[in-house]
């Protein structure tokens, strides 16, 4: 997947040489030739839409990536269209024979040191940036975090200096749900805990109501926190209510800024790096441009010690063949089958089908279905072994290339990731997201030109220059690295620069609401 285009003419580029389908650069009228195959268009072709190279007769297996996006729900021509009006999603890819699956590429395993500056704490956790945490147990303590950090920033702006920021991180669960274990109240204390103790984080306030579910003593215990200078817990009703809340708040966290302001980044391994990987608003360009280089860049930080965290199980699904004979060992690749196995359990028990996914603008941008997303998602995963499979914000603890069990949407798979120990975020994107993530730094990688021009205040890379043949993936793969260590070390990505990141903190709501 990370290899290079096969073939280019300008007008469209065919991805790997057993594919029935090429992808248009441009808009394509009819009667326009085309270099590859030497076929002419015989319909209107949008950019980064599917253009057949080969005759496909009806219920014959279309290819792209090398591998099945689905079957033909009509005899298709060479020169025309390829979407939904002619493209079904078939069977699951795991049903197909075994003469479609490609081969599997070596992992990358070498490279020299490289170093960043990054900032240790005492636990020996390593982070790339420097933020007091203000988070609720539950949703009726927001807003009084938020008027904490609004009185921090009024009354001590000069404490502000010396550290990245207060983030005040509301949700909306922590009550109205079982209180044993399991479902949206499960995912959520995996997340506060995660947070609680994120490297990126100096310190952090937990604040509760008092009557809520999420009780903040469970909350710390789960997470195996106690309270000290970094970790500081109250409640609004034993305080007796939210002026006293507030002001001893806001003193906690003076002391906090204090404390953080005193901290000094220290140049470190890029081993110590925890990377989450995401893709949103995707276009067909993204499995072909932002996503293999981002996977390039990906099998570096892995070849260095570093850690890259994939997500978004429903976005896997129909390549997850790919993922799995990658897998460390037979248990690893069990559980990585097994969370695919859940949501289709998990989409049928609700009446939704996981091929509901494509978004109306992922189709608009040439993506039909589930499958050919899935191919290209998966190549933001480089070429390594994976070496173990999460649950939702479970805390990360082996090295390497490792999976999540996440939803797609962006924020909760993200909010995942962070709460698991990703202190870098790469975000491709192929129609343009603006989101960030506080604590950690998202960088925005734009699949397309055009997008990126378009928006380029919110854009930290433009990967579309690979399909203008204007530099490799493997070029773009370095230059995302390098971009991932200067981050790292303190320079500031665009969604930084907007101060994104605090209402974008999204634990799943899943499960049953009381």
């Amino acid at each position: 997947m990370n290899g290079a285009l096969i073939e280019n003419d300008g007008s469209a580029l065919l991805i790997h040489p057993r594919d029935s389908v090429a992808v248009a650069l441009r808009p394509l009228a009819p009667g326009t030739p085309i270099g590859i195959k030497n076929i002419v268009a015989r319909d209107d072709i949008q950019t980064g839409h599917k253009i057949a190279v080969q005759l496909i007769k009806r219920g014959s297996p279309v290819l792209k990536y090398g591998e099945f996006i689905g079957l033909a729900s009509a005899d298709i021509e060479p020169g025309q269209h390829v979407h939904l009006h002619n493209l079904s999603m078939g069977p699951h890819r795991a049903e197909l024979p075994g003469d479609l699956v490609s081969s599997v590429e070596e992992p990358a395993r070498e490279g020299a040191v490289v170093e960043f500056k990054g900032i240790v704490r005492p636990d020996g956790r390593v982070g790339t940036r420097n933020y007091i945490g203000i988070i609720p147990t539950v949703a009726c303590a927001g807003t009084v975090c938020r008027l904490i950090a609004g009185d921090v920033s009024k009354r001590y702006p000069e404490l502000l200096q010396n550290v990245d920021g207060v983030a005040a991180l509301t949700h909306e669960g922590g009550c109205a749900a079982p209180s044993s274990s399991g479902g949206g109240l499960d995912s959520l204390q995996r997340c506060l805990g995660g947070f609680l103790c994120h490297p990126n984080f100096g310190g952090v306030l937990l604040v509760g109501l008092g009557c809520e579910v999420n009780q903040y003593r469970f909350q710390l215990e789960r997470a195996g926190l106690t309270q000290g200078p970094t970790v500081r817990a109250i409640g609004i009703q034993e305080l007796g209510g939210t002026s006293r809340t507030v002001e001893l708040g806001v003193q906690i966290v003076k002391e906090m800024l204090d404390n953080a302001g005193k901290v000094k980044r220290k140049v470190m391994p890029a081993s110590e790096i925890v990377l989450g990987l995401e893709c949103g608003g995707s276009d067909a360009f993204s499995g072909i441009t932002a996503n293999p280089a981002l996977g390039v860049a990906v099998d570096l930080l892995v070849a260095h010690g570093g850690t890259a965290i994939l997500s978004e199980t429903t976005e896997i699904y129909g390549a997850e063949h790919l993922l799995a004979r990658r897998a460390r060992n037979p248990e690893v690749e069990r559980k990585l089958l097994e969370c695919v196995q859940w949501w289709e359990a998990f989409a049928d028990r609700h009446g939704y089908e996981i091929n509901n996914n494509p978004t109306p603008g992922n189709k608009a941008g040439g993506l039909t279905t589930i499958l050919e997303k899935s191919l290209g998602a998966v190549a933001k995963a480089g070429t390594t072994t994976l070496n173990d499979v999460y649950q939702y914000a479970e805390r990360v603890r082996e090295r390497g290339f490792v999976f999540m069990n996440t939803p797609a949407y962006d924020l909760p798979s993200i909010t995942a990731m962070v709460a698991g120990g990703a202190t870098v975020v790469c975000f491709t994107t192929g129609c343009g997201s603006t989101v960030g993530c506080k604590p950690s730094p998202v960088i925005k990688i734009a699949s397309n030109s055009p997008m990126y021009e378009r928006m380029s205040e919110d854009m930290d890379i433009n990967c579309g220059i690979i399909a203008e043949g204007r530099l490799s993936l493997k070029a773009m793969g370095e230059k995302i690295f390098r971009k991932i260590m200067a981050v790292a070390s303190g320079e500031k990505t665009r969604s930084e620069i907007f101060d994104y990141g605090e209402v974008e903190f999204a634990p799943w709501q899943m499960g049953v609401m009381l």
